[in-house]
């Protein structure tokens, strides 16, 4: 197995990153890296997504420093430059080069039918940029080119891992000659990643782009912090239930439910079963304390690795140049079947 992943250094890394997605890298890492582990033998690639960045508006000092603090958070979660391939693809051009090779196989309505196109672009349809309607090419050239087994994908993204699947047999059909020059990967959809929803509204997901830093709780706060967010969480004045079917109809109650479920790795009904009948007076202080316990680590590793800017320029460099090397073979296919003369 070999899987790939990757994510944007558009901000800091929130709860919902953490119990949504990373955890769950560090999971595979540790499941699939090590000879003992269940899958032993496997390779994990994990990026920061900064050509994806520049698809929205900017700031250049801000996408570099997002960057370095993102590999510093990464690393304070558990990741391993040791064991994983950490890296951000401008130091990998070949994820460029790729794209652009496969902007001749992928079609219009391909990209048309692209949902979070049509989110991103809002009204403004005409004056979004070329790289934000392109973008789920470079997502297939993602994980093209180190011919990815399987992709860690939340529901939000499966239908770009289908358009690269969509993309490489096509590819394969109409340029392999009898052969497969991509391999098509396979989704992977944890059964346990965590749907995390914002502290204000619980229709909507956890996100570092809303505009309050209230809605969630950042890798980074300190323990006062989290204690106060969680305080102030948008909640109902209704007890908890003994059951999860209370919960319907209850979007704020179950996201609080379902994040110290989450973090306690027990089932939500467990947790009723401990809280039923209680307000949130009690099961927000028993949250927050539960939050603090397992975040407080990942905090202080992360405010120490934050400091070292060359450690964390050394840990890109090493994981670029193993990707590079991984890439290499896969882009020189590519090159020769198009019929392109490199010299």
């Amino acid at each position: 197995m070999r899987i790939v992943s990757g994510i944007q250094p558009t901000g800091n890394l929130h709860l919902g990153n953490y119990l949504g997605a990373i955890r769950n890298w560090v999971r595979m890492q540790d499941e699939l890296v090590s000879p003992k582990g269940p899958n032993g033998g496997g390779d994990c690639l994990f990026f920061l997504a900064d050509l994806h960045a520049i698809s929205m508006p900017h700031d250049p000092a801000t996408l570099s420093a997002n960057t370095r603090e993102m590999v510093a958070a990464l690393v304070a979660c558990g990741i391993d430059p040791d064991r994983s391939t950490l890296f951000n693809q401008t130091q990998v051009p070949a994820h460029a080069e790729l794209q652009w090779l496969l902007c001749g196989t992928a079609r219009m309505g391909w990209l048309n039918r692209m949902t979070q196109f049509k989110d991103k672009s809002g009204k403004n349809r005409e004056g979004a940029s070329i790289a934000l309607f392109t973008y789920p090419v470079l997502q297939a050239a993602d994980v093209l080119l180190y011919q990815a087994t399987h992709v860690p994908v939340g529901e939000d993204q499966k239908q770009h891992l289908e358009l690269a699947r969509d993309i490489a047999q096509k590819f394969n059909n109409d340029f392999g000659g009898g052969k497969d020059i991509f391999t098509q990967p396979d989704p992977i959809i944890p059964p346990e990643a965590a749907r995390i929803m914002s502290l204000r509204d619980g229709g909507a997901k956890m996100s570092k782009s809303d505009p309050s830093d209230m809605s969630r709780i950042n890798l980074t706060d300190d323990a006062d912090t989290i204690m106060q967010k969680v305080k102030k969480a948008k909640t109902d004045p209704e007890p908890l239930p003994d059951e999860a079917a209370g919960l319907e109809g209850r979007a704020e109650a179950a996201n609080l439910v379902g994040i110290y479920a989450a973090l306690a790795g027990t089932s939500v009904a467990a947790v009723l079963g401990d809280f039923a009948g209680k307000g949130f007076g009690v099961f927000k202080p028993a949250l927050g304390e539960l939050l603090v316990e397992k975040l407080a680590p990942i905090n202080a590793r992360f405010v120490e690795l934050r400091q070292d800017r060359g450690a964390l320029d050394a840990i890109l460099r090493k994981g670029a140049e193993k990707a590079r090397t991984l890439a290499a073979p896969t882009l020189a296919a590519a090159y020769d079947a198009l019929g392109l003369v490199r010299g």
